[in-house]
């Protein structure tokens, strides 16, 4: 198991291309179910979990073929998935990928039956599936469970549209149904949709491959069902969160950094904080977005998760680690996930001064850190300690950073050419 040995000090300089989007990349393959022909993604991340989709889509019976694009960071893959043959899938293959849930809907849209393990992940808290399917079940799909596994069926005739509210927003849920909608017979409503930008760039991607959307970005999305898809070709948008990632660890280090291909329009309730708490922060002609520490200390910010347009709960950690140097106290409220604050305990091994009340914690700024022997329990945990280790004196070890490689491609390599000292290694 891999492990990041860090020497803190080091100021961030330099300029980065941020890669492609995880959370975007990963419906996007889903989407593939869907179609007639060939689906091509470019701009795609190098992931564990990219590449356990591509393993369970072969498991199905279609084609992935991957293939690079030079020496840059992003490359691409053309998935084929006309031969589909076997609508399932199996624990072992989607036990460390809740997103394994996506599967579903375009299954039964397409192939009218599915058989899906319950999701894994990260343990950051409850995130059932109900809503999913409670629309699926709206839609005429009927459900069993069996040795954890949901084995699901569409009506004869295949799925019906249906006007359907989520109890609370949803982006997966809000993904997996619109692309069951999309071959549904008749029009589908999805009230209190997600307006997440992964969402819309899903929807964006079914667009092109001839679904009838509208609404995207907004909270009412309206699908008229088709009798078929084609192939497409599309770019995968670039990841706002390891966008914020990198912009804390150069704040945070005392750095000056530019992101190149950053995601400028989903950033803004991320820049805003950033700038409430003493970043700079411009933008290049070139569409770049440069990122620097003030010239003191960082002011004391409050801030509180909500859904997108909101403040985003993936950057809750790495924006906790970085009030940990701010001059005063500041509370990071967590809305969406109720187990997300299990990187405190190890934030406060390096000397950091916050408590806990409630779904809010509590961070009082320390005038600096010292390293320390660190454990990575979920992916932006892991990326929050990994920010506070670069501000910290002396050396940390980061374990379990498998977490990690989940959702950042190549940090570490990244963050070494912007001047941090970070060396990946067993243990």
């Amino acid at each position: 198991m891999d492990k990041l040995t860090i020497e803190g000090g080091s100021k961030l300089s330099g300029r980065v291309r941020v890669s492609g989007a995880k959370n975007a990349a990963l419906p996007l393959m889903a989407a593939s179910i869907l179609a007639d022909g060939p689906v091509t993604l470019r701009n795609l991340p190098r992931l564990g979990d990219l590449r356990t989709m591509g393993l369970l889509l072969g498991h199905m019976g279609g084609r992935v073929d991957p293939f690079w694009e030079g020496e840059g960071d992003g490359h691409a893959a053309i998935l084929d998935m006309g031969a589909l043959s076997l609508p399932e899938a199996p624990h072992e293959m989607v036990k460390t990928m809740r997103a394994s849930a996506l599967v579903l809907g375009p299954l039964l849209a397409r192939h009218g039956r599915a058989q899906v393990s319950l999701p894994g992940g990260c343990a950051i808290g409850v995130r059932p599936i109900d809503m999913h399917l409670k629309a699926l079940r709206e839609m005429g799909a009927g459900f069993d469970l069996s040795g954890g596994d949901i084995v699901a069926k569409a009506p004869k005739g295949g799925l019906k549209g249906a006007s359907l509210r989520f109890d609370t927003v949803t982006v997966t849920g809000t993904e997996n149904i619109m692309m069951a909608a999309v071959l549904a017979k008749g029009r589908t409503v999805i009230a209190n949709a997600a307006r997440e930008p992964e969402v819309t760039d899903t929807g964006r991607a079914l667009v092109a491959m001839g679904a009838a959307i509208e609404g995207l970005g907004t909270d009412v999305i309206t699908v008229e069902g088709r009798d078929s898809l084609s192939g497409c070709e599309h770019s995968v948008m670039a990841d706002r969160i390891e966008a914020g990632t990198l912009m804390a660890a150069a704040v945070t280090s005392g750095g000056d950094v530019t992101l190149e291909g950053a995601p400028l329009g989903a950033l803004d309730a991320v820049r805003e904080k950033f700038a409430e708490a003493g970043a700079l922060i411009s933008e290049g002609r070139d569409g770049s977005l440069r990122v620097s520490a003030p010239g003191g200390r960082l002011k004391p910010t409050d801030v509180t998760t909500l859904p997108h347009p909101g403040f985003p709960t993936d950057m809750q950690a790495q924006f906790m680690a970085m009030m940990t140097l701010a001059d005063g106290a500041s509370i990071v409220t967590e809305t969406i996930f109720e187990n997300r604050f299990m990187h405190v305990s190890e934030l406060r091994r390096l000397g950091a001064d916050i408590s806990l009340e409630g779904r809010s914690a509590v961070v009082k700024g320390v005038p600096g850190l010292s390293g320390a022997p660190l454990t990575a329990s979920d992916l932006r945990a892991s990326a929050s300690l990994l920010v506070a280790a670069l501000a910290a004196k002396g050396k940390s070890e980061l374990f379990r950073v498998y977490h990690l490689d989940r959702g950042y491609d190549r940090l570490d390599e990244k963050l070494n050419r912007l001047g941090a000292s970070i060396v990946r290694g067993k243990g």
